[in-house]
């Protein structure tokens, strides 16, 4: 790989590595701060969920947007836009309403991310490198995660977000002085970097949007993503009030929220180049694709069925901690696919897959605080839940993905 595309897989990996760490603050700054605010169950799920709305809402405009402004404008913007929201939400908290308005514009910064970090991958980093770099890409997400796992429950909530608010403004800087809008031709990984337009790339012919939404290959990845994101939202959103209601965990013990998110980018760098070395072994990209995608969701489906089904915290962990990992996998699965199917569009496929897979983000919160009261206290059901929803959209996947670029 050229220095030039390294800096840039480099520099969105990092910002990846921002846009999950601040998500990743307030499932556990939300224990100290429900205390202190005196928040019930049902509110401290609409702040959470919130989020996910803002989320949903970017994910089409990520493509408008670069397609006028470019990659480099619109990922400055929305790293500057949510780092600046992280920044301002110890002055917000006392008010839940302000709040969870403040909680929208965060989605909204972070949902224009990896819409436009996908344009970034699909335009100039060629077939034989994507499974690793968006590998990379996954996993400093998930080095993000650990980052404030490790961090938040040993610091005044306060001061953890004003420290990732900073961070973000730092990215922003660099990114503006050093990153410039180029492309590699993707027929050879050798060629020098040359200059053009953003919007000249996004693609080489103009379809209708229906035509996204269209194809049985476009869908199965949807689902697939659906399917994912509905138990990482779980675990993100709920693991440290699950570990702090069912296991009594202290500060301390909640440090161990960072191990899935370790797991996961380790798994997801592994599986990243284990993908890529079956490619060039002379696999079939589809047959790498499902490979990856059944390690990613069946095996996930499994592992938190022996998660709830303990009650041991270690070996809660433990199991949490293999679910993620597995979980991994699916960067070099449904999520490389975009790019196989529809690689001058993959921005445009990925905003449409997860706008549907930020759904179980904006449920994650309400649906679990009301399964988990229905049953009195049980979380059972909302792993279960999670489990069968895996393991359908692993087997559509199976049945419906291809390889060949349709769009």
């Amino acid at each position: 790989m050229s220095f030039g595309k390294s800096r840039t897989v480099t520099l969105c990996s990092l910002a990846n590595f921002i846009n999950a760490a601040d998500r990743a603050i307030m499932p556990i700054a939300i224990i100290p701060m429900a205390k202190e605010f005196s928040w019930n169950l049902r509110l401290q799920g609409y702040v959470l969920s919130s989020f996910p709305i803002g989320y949903l809402t970017s994910q089409i405009f990520a493509h408008m947007f670069v397609r006028r402004f470019g990659t480099k404008s619109v990922l400055a913007f929305a790293v500057f836009t949510w780092s600046l929201v992280t920044f301002a939400t110890p002055f917000l908290a006392p008010l839940p309403f302000l709040l969870i308005c403040s909680r929208i514009a965060l989605g909204f910064g972070e949902g224009l991310a990896l819409p436009t970090i996908f344009h970034i991958f699909s335009n100039y980093v060629p077939m034989e490198e994507r499974s690793r770099s968006f590998s990379y890409l996954i996993a400093l997400g998930s080095v993000g995660q650990t980052f404030a796992a490790v961090v938040c429950p040993h610091m005044a909530w306060r001061i953890v977000f004003f420290i990732f608010g900073l961070m973000g403004f730092l990215w922003s800087f660099m990114w503006i002085v050093t990153y410039r809008d180029f492309n590699i031709s993707l027929g050879n990984a050798g060629d020098e970097e040359a200059f053009i337009h953003p919007s000249s790339k996004v693609g080489n012919k103009n379809y209708r949007w229906i035509e996204f939404m269209s194809h049985w290959p476009l869908w199965a990845i949807y689902i697939a993503h659906f399917a994912m994101n509905w138990s990482s939202y779980i675990v993100m959103v709920w693991l440290p009030s699950y570990l702090t209601t069912t296991f009594d965990a202290d500060p301390t013990n909640l440090s161990f929220t960072a191990f899935p998110y370790v797991m996961n980018c380790l798994s997801g760098v592994a599986a990243g180049h284990f993908a890529d070395s079956l490619i060039q072994n002379r696999w079939t990209v589809l047959s790498v694709r499902r490979l990856m995608t059944a390690i990613g969701l069946l095996g996930p489906g499994l592992f938190m069925l022996l998660f709830i089904s303990v009650d041991n915290l270690l070996l809660a962990v433990v199991f949490i901690s293999i679910s993620m990992g597995l979980s991994a996998c699916n960067s070099a699965g449904h999520l490389s696919n975009h790019a196989d199917i529809a690689p001058n569009h993959a921005g445009i496929t990925f905003a449409i897959s997860n706008t549907l897979a930020t759904i179980p983000g904006i449920l994650a919160g309400p649906v679990t605080a009301e399964l988990v009261q229905a049953s009195h206290g049980r979380w059972f059901p909302v792993f279960i839940l999670a489990s069968g929803v895996n393991f359908v959209g692993a087997i559509i996947y199976q049945s419906q993905s291809a390889s060949t670029q349709i769009l």
